[in-house]
């Protein structure tokens, strides 16, 4: 396995794009009519296409590898770099229709750049297609924002992301069961990329072809589910020393308290969301087991609130980096039971 998984399945072709149904089907009917536009934006979290179906989208409009023009903006963020770009668009293509040009990351150009890009984008060459990627929209000017059609890119949920764990270490020859690949889905958080590298490190570790969950765990820094269902259920009963000795165990293991928390956080929403009737929301993103779980402490009265998220909230981000990993989770379950009764 020296090709990263990422590379080796990067969707090659628009049948192939994972849970984007909704960007692929306008692409192809414009790739189609050949009614292109001259600028796009990708807008979506880490991980989840948006280059890869730039790519895609190039090739399908018949633009050649030599066409194709890859440019990192976060490296290349000057007004210097725009205009050598803005130079560069007026050459015509070498072997293609159209030059494209991929901007990922674009919304970290400084100002004075995104107004250099601005005037091309108005007034573009007829052989000229811009993909702008990025995953911070609101940082981008109005004005360039305006110029593009704009494409949302979904998170996968973690259902799309078990699929393609099994089908992966299927495909790798290995085995993996339901409840550790949708271990893997949820560290993954909503991203193919994040999620596919997880599953390189668990097969380069694992001792033979069927991947167990205590090699999930052992790989990731993932605790035992009992001790994040412990955890929450200590909140939901308000048993503070159940949910300190759950941190306890989880400290003694050396497990990740940014992966406890994450996972916390997880269980925690669900049990809020089904006790506020909202169960359709995140149900896809449960196993059988895990949704009768939050369902059975979502009837617990009074037992969880939106504070008791900001709490978590708040440790998860405090946890990284924390003299006392698990200082910032002990203190937020110390304010969720005795202080929010």
């Amino acid at each position: 396995m020296s090709e990263a998984l990422y590379r080796k399945y990067r969707p090659a072709k628009f049948a192939d794009v994972i849970g984007q149904e909704h960007i692929v089907k306008v692409l192809e009917a414009e790739a189609k009519s050949g009614e292109i536009s001259h600028a796009y934006l990708f807008s979506g979290t880490r991980g989840t296409g948006k280059t890869s179906v730039a790519r895609i989208f190039a090739s399908t409009i018949g633009t050649s590898k030599n066409d194709i023009y890859e440019i990192d903006a976060a490296s290349n963020t000057s007004i210097d770099d725009i205009r050598a770009l803005n130079e560069s668009v007026f050459t015509l293509p070498f072997e293609s229709k159209y030059k494209v040009y991929i901007l990922d990351e674009v919304h970290m150009l400084s100002k004075a750049a995104a107004n250099a890009l601005l005037k091309t984008l108005e007034e573009p060459p007829a052989h000229v297609v811009f993909i702008l990627a990025t995953t911070e929209t609101h940082k981008i000017p109005e004005t360039v924002l305006s110029r593009c059609e704009v494409y949302t890119f979904k998170k996968p949920s973690q259902e799309v992301l078990k699929k393609v764990v099994i089908n992966i270490a299927k495909k790798e020859g290995y085995i993996i069961d339901e409840a550790s690949a949708e271990l893997v889905a949820l560290l993954g958080d909503g991203s193919f990329r994040d999620t596919q590298g997880i599953i390189q490190k668990i097969l380069a570790y694992s001792k033979d072809k069927k991947i167990s969950e205590d090699e999930v765990r052992l790989v990731t820094g993932a605790p035992a589910i009992t001790l994040v269902h412990d955890v929450v259920t200590a909140i939901a009963e308000k048993d503070l020393t159940l949910g300190l000795e759950a941190v306890k165990k989880a400290t003694s293991q050396n497990v990740d308290m940014s992966v406890f928390l994450k996972l916390i956080l997880h269980t925690t929403r669900a049990v809020l969301l089904v006790r506020f009737g909202a169960p359709s929301v995140i149900k896809n993103d449960l196993s059988e087991k895990e949704f009768s779980f939050a369902e059975k402490l979502s009837k617990k009265e009074g037992s969880f609130s939106s504070q008791t998220m900001i709490e978590l909230l708040t440790a998860y981000e405090k946890t990284t980096g924390a003299y006392i990993p698990q200082l910032p989770l002990e203190l937020a379950l110390v304010k969720i039971i005795k202080e929010y009764k």
